[in-house]
């Protein structure tokens, strides 16, 4: 959600708390202390599907040459939208149901988590997101039960 420190946008930078990978500065001649973080995973995730697929994408990367695009230097929430478009900043899913349909289609998921591990895991995510539309929230109380 824009406005807090978690990722929104495809991008990294080396200070910047709200890009989706952060680099840490480190001090010269402490090299071996650099570090990357990635904000992405949910806390709730399954941690032994996220690391493997993580790995994964790194090792593709590093087996394909994969050079990633300029670094953030400014807040990405106050670019305008064509400047966004023109840098081809892309934004993360916005909702369980957009990253289940990009996942769904993704072969480098189907080929880190295998077939059978892939099919169960999107199956289960579009169960999780057909609960959540038919829970009645508190939001939804709070705001429209009184109107009735």
């Amino acid at each position: 959600m824009p406005g807090y420190e978690a990722p929104v946008y495809v991008t990294w930078a080396t200070r910047n708390r709200s890009d989706l990978v952060r680099i840490p500065m480190y001090k010269p001649g402490q090299e071996s202390a650099a570090r990357i973080e990635l904000r992405s995973p949910d806390p709730a995730c399954n941690p032994y599907l996220a690391f493997s697929v993580i790995l994964a994408a790194g090792l593709e990367g590093i087996k394909t040459r994969a050079t990633p695009p300029a670094p953030t230097t400014e807040n990405v929430l106050t670019l305008s939208g064509q400047e966004k478009a023109r840098r081809g900043i892309r934004m993360l899913p916005g909702s369980l149901d957009e990253a289940v349909e990009l996942a769904k289609d993704s072969r480098l998921l189907r080929r880190s988590l295998g077939e059978h591990v892939f099919e169960s895991f999107i199956a289960n995510k579009r169960i999780e997101c057909d609960r959540f539309r038919k829970t009645v929230t508190d939001y939804e109380l709070k705001t429209y039960l009184p109107l009735l």
